[in-house]
């Protein structure tokens, strides 16, 4: 074999490289999708998306995922709790109408600290501190007590829920910031690159459709379960309210029968 002259190798790098720049002005557009190609991300999952964004969208993002986690976490807790006080409430509810007076209510939910045990516990309080007579003033002090027993419990089944509603009207609004920073992001990159081509633009829309995406994840659900456990609460508030009434009937049917001692056995 024949070995290559000292300047073969090099007129043939030189034809190569001008054959590629001809190719370039005749066929622009195919010289323009290969670089495109190369400056296309190569990938755009969710996590890379999220590594390769500014940090600001990276902290908006964060912190949906955080209320995303709020929300589910105050929709365990509270599922959990409501279930509980409400099986207990009705099972006293049960106990209250039977036939029975509040003395023995009162001994029999001595040592209970749920609602419906504070409501006999606050009647049988104001009726000892009545010196156990029966009267009309006596009726409207233990209605009174019993009130303010509701709204406290009622307060404290409700705790923690009012997040939910802060979460549902504003993750939204957070998304879309998170999205203005992207879309701005990506005028800046066409600036900057002085190209409109889908490298400098897709990353940058990407980062803000996903924030987005992560607003209405927040969002949806925190309403969603909002309201679900704003109607077991008024549920429960409901067996409060027939506590306090099978309370009174008890207080009046002891006092007409003439029967109403429950200072001393209360004692």
């Amino acid at each position: 074999m024949q070995q290559d002259r000292p300047g073969t190798k090099v007129r043939r790098r030189a034809a190569a490289a001008v054959a590629a720049a001809i190719g370039a002005l005749v066929l622009p557009g195919t010289a323009f999708a290969a670089t495109d190609a190369a400056l296309l991300p190569r990938n755009l999952s969710p996590w890379n998306m999220f590594v390769s964004a500014d940090i600001v969208v990276q902290g908006v993002m964060v912190g949906l995922a955080i209320a995303s986690l709020v929300t589910w976490t105050v929709w365990l807790a509270k599922t959990i709790e409501i279930r509980r006080k409400t099986s207990l409430a009705k099972r006293r509810l049960g106990l209250l109408e039977t036939d029975t007076v509040l003395a023995r209510a009162e001994q029999d939910s001595r040592d209970g600290k749920d609602a419906v045990a504070q409501i006999i516990q606050s009647a049988a309080r104001e009726a000892a501190l009545s010196g156990g007579h029966f009267d009309d003033g006596l009726k409207e002090r233990v209605a009174l007590r019993l009130e303010r027993v509701e709204a406290a419990m009622s307060r404290q089944i409700a705790r923690g829920t009012g997040v939910l509603a802060t979460i549902g009207a504003t993750a939204p609004f957070v998304g879309l910031f998170g999205t203005v920073w992207g879309i701005m992001n990506s005028f800046i990159g066409i600036s900057e690159a002085k190209t409109t081509n889908l490298a400098v633009v897709a990353p940058g829309i990407a980062e803000a459709l996903l924030a987005t995406a992560l607003g209405l994840v927040a969002a949806i659900p925190a309403v969603v379960i909002y309201n679900h456990l704003t109607r077991t609460i008024t549920g429960y508030r409901a067996l409060l309210g027939d506590a306090s009434a099978m309370v009174l009937l008890l207080i009046s049917r002891e006092g007409d029968r003439g029967s109403f001692r429950l200072s001393r056995a209360a004692e």
